[in-house]
């Protein structure tokens, strides 16, 4: 019985200090931002009013809200398809390929994940300068002088701004992913592979039928990671990049939120923005868990 209780006060002892800190600065919070969405409140005043659902309400009338939405979706698509599938096909490629310089790669393609989001910023508004930037300038040498005179206004143009944005957060994600997926698939027995290699089975279907099935485990944990991730990263791109503009253009969740509750002083219609996301992230990601859910294979 002394040991017992020895031993759970030891527990005790290592998991209270996490436990405080998570109820302090995640738990609390949270129920704050629950609480305040119900008030009408400008943040920097005493004075606050109980407006019960109405900031709600207002949400689901704003276009804003919407074109915020409607980025925010599109960014956690696409970015996650390209960035997942590139991050696994060059995995696959410099894993299986046995390629010279494999550590070199490994380094190239993970720089981009140890930079700041703001010189990843600074890096891509550089490129797409519409005068002087690297990615007019080189489609002047096809456009001509018409290129000069009428420059692609990359992060100025509501139609091109947000896929700017995309590339620029897939470049940064990539190198991560791959270098995660490398080491799964490092584990994968080469006798596997020469078995099927026997049996006439080439290296495209080798991938779908042992690479991928054998590293699912990893991917599926990842993905849903990535995804809830990606509506914070995008927020800061955005924040960094364009600031929401053109004309609100790029923004998403987080850049309308926070442009609500600190620009604009609705700071309890920002945390009733802020509500809808978190039950969006919460949502998203038990739908990810389920549709991904494989029957784990061993080797």
């Amino acid at each position: 019985m002394t040991k017992k209780k020895g031993r759970s006060r030891f527990i005790f002892c290592c998991l209270a200090p996490a436990v405080i800190l998570f109820a302090i600065f995640m738990l609390i919070p949270t129920i704050d931002v629950f609480r305040m969405s119900l008030y009408k409140w400008g943040g920097y005043t005493a004075e606050k009013t109980f407006v019960g659902l109405d900031n709600f309400k207002i949400l689901l009338q704003s276009d804003k809200f919407y074109q915020a939405f409607q980025n925010s979706v599109l960014l956690i698509v696409i970015v996650t398809i390209v960035t997942f599938g590139m991050a696994i096909i060059f995995a696959a490629i410099l894993t299986r390929e046995k390629l010279k310089g494999q550590t070199f790669f490994r380094v190239v393609f993970y720089i981009p994940n140890i930079l700041s989001v703001v010189v990843i910023s600074a890096i891509f508004s550089a490129i797409y300068d519409p005068n002087q930037g690297l990615l007019n300038s080189f489609l002047n040498l096809f456009r001509g002088q018409n290129g000069v005179d009428n420059p692609i206004l990359w992060l100025g143009s509501q139609d091109l701004v947000i896929y700017s944005i995309i590339i620029a957060m897939v470049w940064q994600a990539i190198g991560y992913y791959m270098v995660m997926y490398m080491a799964s698939m490092a584990n994968i027995p080469d006798s596997l592979y020469e078995s099927a290699s026997l049996e006439g089975t080439g290296r495209i279907k080798q991938f779908f039928s042992i690479t991928l099935p054998l590293i699912w485990t990893n991917i599926r944990t990842t993905l849903t990671f990535f995804v809830i991730s990606t509506i914070n990263m995008s927020f800061l791109m955005v924040k960094a990049m364009t600031n929401g503009g053109p004309d609100g253009a790029s923004n998403v969740f987080l850049s309308y939120m926070y442009q609500e509750a600190y620009t604009n002083s609705s700071y309890g219609y920002g945390m009733a923005i802020g509500v809808a996301v978190f039950l969006f992230s919460f949502a998203l990601a038990a739908v990810l868990n389920a549709v991904t859910k494989r029957e784990e294979i061993e080797f």
